[in-house]
């Protein structure tokens, strides 16, 4: 685990370069998203999923909260966007932390939804909208 929080700060056009410095750290696998809507949760995970080799980025949704994508060295990347589930007994119902279990990439946004279900051995991501509209993004 990291000891100190890496911090970046970064316009949407940089955001490439967020993904490959944060794929450069020691992370967990299972990485939770915190940001309001609109700020790019899912513009940064688009990245990381392009930076880990999937080149394919058509999603093959196995639910409509799940999309799951290949990597070129064979790794599975499961995008997880449960904004829109019910409660938290619906994602145990569809087995969701089987996924995140699965030793795969996790990216998952709106953890909140399911705050039993999210292993407690995973990675956050926090990201806030500055003034400017660059972006201040903390990893912890």
């Amino acid at each position: 685990m990291m000891s100190n929080p890496l911090e970046i700060s970064f316009s949407l056009n940089e955001i490439q370069e967020v993904a490959r410095k944060i794929l450069s750290q020691p992370l967990k696998k299972v990485i939770t998203f915190h940001a309001d809507m609109g700020v790019g949760k899912t513009t940064l995970i688009k990245a990381l999923v392009k930076e880990l080799g999937v080149e394919d980025m058509t999603s093959s949704p196995t639910f409509s909260l799940v999309n799951e994508y290949h990597t070129d060295k064979g790794e599975i990347v499961y995008h997880f966007d449960l904004y829109r589930l019910n409660s938290e007994d619906e994602a145990y119902d569809m087995g969701l932390d089987e996924y995140f279990y699965s030793g795969n990439w996790c990216f998952i946004e709106w953890p909140e939804k399911t705050p039993h279900l999210i292993p407690l051995d995973h990675a956050s991501i926090y990201i806030r909208q500055l003034p400017t509209g660059n972006r201040i993004l903390i990893l912890k």
